[in-house]
């Protein structure tokens, strides 16, 4: 009888092998599981609309619309300064007057210089007269003739030279006196009589009154919404009865370096003596003049002749390839004519990184 082979504990290892392996292969498919997807990262928008409304006001600043800075030709000492921060002059009045002794003195040399030439001038003309004589009577020859006429011609020029000296010492003695060059206020007197100044430095700055405006402060977003014939009613701060329509004149090209605001020139129609240089003017764009829906630069992009935005649907938040016409472009914005409408959102950073449908997440700030 042929025994038989004994696999009783040889099974029973390799089926408990088995079911070890079969364990840590579910739990390694367990563990390499896909993670649930993440949400979509916020983007950075704008929700666009027009930046120009009847409710919108700003506060503005009557100034001159011409301030000069007033200064001397040449150095010297200041021996009067009659007037104060806040004196009204009229024009022709003395604003400063530097110490004019040694100016005198030029200018009493230079007229001695021309009293010299004057009697080097007569003397040669008498020379000459006297050469000419005796010529004609065979008592000269012509050579001392053209020598006399040549030292009268000499003697008129050191003249012309002595009296063009004269009126530069006089020129410069008259710039002595600093006078108001139109009727004004003076905004500044940075000198003080008996402190010396050096030719070209400030001594006084004057705002005219003739020619005033009211200034006011924008960003490039309200700027660019500005139509060129835009009408503000403006009042006064401290007397909100008082109210006038200003034209809008200027807008700087530049925009300041520290608050990045450019400003805005507006011309009065009428002038109130009440709109004192200085005082505070509330101004109201009119309302019917039509607004106009602005986008940052970085928002627009061109690709192959083609001008868009993305515009992000709500609340899916699916993005989608917005035709638009640009308008004008001031500073960091620009002016949309067409192809967007007030509340839509724009997508205003990455906007070279994103596909059309693709579904961005919430709104966030810059």
């Amino acid at each position: 009888m042929v025994p038989r082979p004994a696999f009783g504990s040889t099974a029973m290892a390799f089926v408990m092998s088995a079911a070890t392996l079969l364990a840590a292969g579910g739990l390694r498919a367990e563990q390499t599981a896909p993670a649930p997807s993440a949400p979509p990262r916020p983007v950075v928008s704008e929700i666009v609309s027009p930046q120009i409304s009847d409710a919108q006001t700003y506060i503005g600043t009557m100034v001159a619309r011409v301030e000069t800075n007033l200064e001397f030709p040449l150095s010297g000492t200041v021996a009067a300064r009659p007037v104060e921060v806040g004196s009204v002059v009229r024009k022709g009045d003395m604003l400063a007057q530097l110490d004019p002794e040694k100016l005198d003195a030029d200018v009493w040399a230079a007229k001695a210089g021309v009293i010299v030439a004057q009697q080097g001038v007569t003397s040669a003309r008498d020379a000459a007269e006297r050469t000419r004589e005796l010529l004609a009577r065979g008592a000269e020859d012509k050579a001392h003739l053209q020598e006399a006429e040549r030292a009268l011609a000499a003697a008129q020029a050191r003249l012309t030279q002595a009296e063009a000296s004269l009126a530069r010492a006089e020129d410069l003695r008259n710039t002595a006196t600093l006078r108001a060059p139109q009727d004004g206020i003076v905004t500044a007197a940075p000198v003080e009589a008996g402190a010396a100044v050096s030719a070209g430095q400030t001594v006084v700055r004057l705002a005219g009154t003739q020619a005033r405006e009211v200034t006011i402060d924008l960003t490039d977003r309200d700027v660019s919404a500005l139509p060129p014939d835009t009408v503000f009613e403006t009042a006064l701060l401290a007397n909100p009865e008082i109210r006038v329509k200003a034209r809008l004149r200027s807008v700087d090209p530049v925009a300041d370096r520290t608050t990045r605001t450019r400003r805005v020139h507006l011309s009065l129609e009428q002038m109130p003596g009440t709109y004192r240089l200085g005082a505070l003017i509330r101004v109201s764009p009119v309302g019917n003049a039509q607004s106009h829906i602005t986008v940052p630069a970085s928002a627009v992009r061109h690709d192959e002749g083609a001008v868009y935005v993305w515009r992000i649907d709500r609340p899916a938040g699916v993005l989608h390839k917005a035709p638009v016409k640009p308008g004008a472009a001031l500073g960091a914005r620009v002016i949309i004519l067409s192809g967007l409408q007030q509340g839509d959102e724009v997508l205003t950073k990455g906007i070279h990184s994103v596909t059309d449908g693709q579904i961005v997440g919430t709104r966030a700030s810059e």
